[in-house]
C-alpha cells in the first residue's frame, strides 16, 4: 500500500513548469556540453598530431600516430570517465549531489587547461602529458553523468521530467558541434596567417612550427563553458529528495524548496523520522533485498548502455572511409596539416547538425508522450535493422554509385541511436532507483556504457581490419574485415532489445513510486513493469 508523499516532494512532482526548471538545464547542461566538447575534440586533432611528432622523413604519407599511440590518446579519456563514473556516483550518495557537483567541474576545468600544456618537446613526452591528463579530465566528466542526471531528475516534476533530464543530454550535440565550429574557426585563421603548400608538394614545409599550437589551443578552450556554469552550481540548492530521504532534514528541504517553488512547504520532520525507522527502507547496496527488488532494474540499465554504446562508438571506424568516399575529407597528402583539421572539423560537424542534435531533440520532444520504453525498443529495432542493411549487401554499397546511400543508411543508424537508447539509457537510471543509491546506480550503468564503448571503439578497431594480412593498416593484425564487423554490430543491437524488457516505464510516476519508497507495507515490493500484464 503506498503512504501520502511528503509534501515537499509532493510539491516538486506537480509543480508547473517554471524559469527554475529551464535554469537547471542549463546549469546540469552545460556540464554535458563541457563533457561533449572535451571528449569528441580529440578527434579532430588526432591527424594533426601525427603529423607534427611522427614525421618520417622520404614518406609518401604525412605521419600518424602508431596504433598502440592512437588508441592510449583516444582511449585514456574513456577510462578516466569510467572511473569517474563510479567514484563520484558513489560520492554523491555519501556527501550530496551539490558538495560534489562542483568538484567535478574543478577537475574539468584544471585538466582542459593542462592537457594543452606538455613537458617537453619529445613525442613521447607530449604523448605521456596529454595521456595523463585526459584520463584525469575524463575521471571529471564521468563525476557529471550520475550527477546531472539525478540533480535534474529530482529537481523536475514528474509530467515532463524525461523531457528535461534528456535536454540535459542533449546538450552532448550541441558540445560535439562547437568542438567543429571552433576547431574550423582556429584553423582557418591559421590557414590565412600561415599559409603552407601541401605535403605531395612539399612535406616539411606542409607542417608549419605554428600547428603545434592550434592543437593545443582547441583543447583548452573546453575549460572555458566549465568555468563559466562554475558559479551557478554553488548557487544551487541542494535536491529536496536528498535531504529529506537521505540526510533526513525536513525542515532544510522545506526551506529549500519552498524557496525554489516560491510556495509554503511544511517540514514534516515527523513523518520523515517515521521514513527513517522503517526497517525495510534498511537494506544495503547489493544486499538481498537489493537484489530482490532492484537486481533486474539494474542488470537491465547496465546491459542495455553496455549494448548501445558498443554500437555507438563503433561508428568512428566507418566514419572517416565515408568522409574520403564522398569527398569531404581528400587524401591526407594533397593538403597540409592545418587544411587536414578544418576539412576533419567541417565533416563533424555535418555530422552533428544533420543527424546528432535531431536525434537527442526528438527524444526531448516525444519522451514523456510515448514512454521510455517505447522508444528505447524502436531505436535499437531500426539500428538493427540499419546494421544488417549495411552489412549483408556490403559490396553493393562499397561501388562508388550507392555510396550516398550508404552515407544515409549510416546517418540514420546514429539519428536512432540518440532518438533512442543512447538518451533513455541516460535518463531512466536516475529514475527507478532509491534516493540513497540513485547516483550510484546511474554511475554503475553509465561505467557499463563507457566499457561498452572501449569495446566499440578499440576492440572493432582491430576487429574490421582487413582478414588478408596485406590490406590492413599500418600495425594493426589482420581481423574479420567490415562486412562481418558489421554483422556482430546488428547481433549486438538485437541484444538491446532483448534486454530492454528488463528496464521498468517511469512514464508519469513520481521517483518514490518507481523506487518503491512510497510503500509502507513490509511486503510489498513495488511492481514496475516495462509493459502492462493483462
Amino acid at each position: 500500500m503506498a503512504r501520502e508523499q511528503l509534501q515537499v516532494l509532493n510539491a516538486l512532482d506537480v509543480a508547473k513548469t517554471q524559469w527554475y526548471h529551464f535554469t537547471a538545464i542549463i546549469i546540469a547542461g552545460m556540464g554535458f556540453f563541457t563533457d561533449a566538447y572535451d571528449l569528441f575534440c580529440i578527434s579532430l586533432v588526432t591527424k594533426l598530431l601525427g603529423r607534427i611528432y611522427y614525421h618520417v622523413d622520404g614518406s609518401e604519407k604525412p605521419g600518424t600516430l602508431p596504433p598502440n599511440v592512437a588508441a592510449a590518446v583516444n582511449g585514456v579519456a574513456f577510462c578516466g570517465t569510467l572511473a569517474g563514473q563510479l567514484f563520484f556516483g558513489w560520492l554523491g550518495d555519501k556527501l550530496g549531489r551539490k558538495k560534489v557537483y562542483g568538484m567535478t567541474l574543478m577537475v574539468m576545468v584544471l585538466c582542459s587547461v593542462a592537457s594543452g600544456l606538455s613537458f617537453g618537446h619529445e613525442p613521447k613526452a607530449v604523448m605521456a602529458t596529454l595521456c595523463f591528463f585526459r584520463f584525469w579530465l575524463g575521471f571529471g566528466i564521468g563525476g557529471d553523468y550520475p550527477l546531472s542526471a539525478t540533480i535534474m531528475s529530482e529537481y523536475a516534476n514528474k509530467k515532463t521530467r524525461g523531457a528535461f533530464v534528456s535536454a540535459v543530454f542533449a546538450m552532448q550535440g550541441f558540445g560535439i558541434m562547437a568542438g567543429g565550429i571552433f576547431a574550423i574557426i582556429i584553423s582557418s585563421a591559421f590557414e590565412a596567417k600561415f599559409p603552407a603548400p601541401a605535403y605531395a608538394d612539399d612535406a616539411l614545409a606542409s607542417t608549419v612550427p605554428q600547428a603545434d599550437l592550434v592543437w593545443r589551443i582547441i583543447l583548452m578552450v573546453g575549460a572555458i563553458p566549465a568555468a563559466m556554469t562554475y558559479y551557478s552550481r554553488s548557487k544551487m540548492p541542494e535536491t529536496a529528495r536528498y535531504t529529506a530521504l537521505v540526510a533526513k532534514d525536513a525542515k532544510q528541504a522545506a526551506s529549500d524548496m519552498s524557496k525554489v517553488l516560491q510556495v509554503e512547504i511544511e517540514p514534516e520532520q515527523q513523518k520523515v523520522d517515521e521514513i527513517s525507522k522503517e526497517k525495510s527502507k534498511a537494506f544495503s547496496l547489493f544486499s538481498k533485498e537489493f537484489m530482490s527488488r532492484h537486481g533486474l532494474h539494474l542488470l537491465g540499465t547496465t546491459s542495455t548502455w553496455f549494448l548501445l554504446d558498443i554500437a555507438f562508438y563503433s561508428q568512428n571506424l566507418f566514419q572517416k572511409d565515408i568522409f574520403s568516399a564522398i569527398g569531404w575529407i581528400p587524401p591526407a597528402k594533397s593538403m597540409n596539416a592545418i587544411q587536414e583539421v578544418f576539412k576533419i572539423a567541417r565533416a563533424q560537424t555535418l555530422i552533428a547538425l544533420c543527424s546528432t542534435v535531431p536525434g537527442y531533440w526528438f527524444t526531448v520532444a516525444f519522451i514523456d508522450v510515448i514512454g521510455r520504453f517505447a522508444i528505447q525498443m524502436m531505436g535499437f529495432f531500426f539500428m538493427t535493422v540499419f546494421m544488417f542493411a549495411l552489412a549483408i549487401p556490403y559490396n553493393h554499397w562499397t561501388h562508388k554509385e550507392n555510396r550516398i546511400g550508404f552515407v544515409i543508411m549510416y546517418s540514420l543508424t546514429f539519428f536512432f541511436a540518440n532518438f533512442g537508447p543512447n538518451a533513455t539509457t541516460f535518463v531512466v537510471p536516475a529514475e527507478i532507483f532509491p534516493a540513497r543509491f540513485r547516483s550510484t546506480c546511474h554511475g554503475i550503468s553509465a561505467a557499463s556504457g563507457k566499457l561498452g564503448a572501449m569495446v566499440g571503439a578499440f576492440g572493432f578497431l582491430y576487429l574490421a581490419q582487413s582478414p588478408d594480412k596485406n590490406k590492413t593498416d599500418a600495425g594493426y593484425p589482420p581481423g574479420i574485415g567490415v562486412r562481418n564487423s558489421l554483422i556482430v554490430l546488428g547481433v549486438v543491437n538485437f541484444l538491446g532489445i532483448l534486454f530492454t524488457f528488463l528496464v521498468p516505464e517511469s512514464k508519469g510516476k513520481s521517483l518514490e513510486e518507481m523506487s518503491g519508497e512510497n510503500e509502507d507495507n513490509e511486503n510489498s515490493i513495488s511492481d514496475n513493469r516495462t509493459v502492462p500484464i493483462v
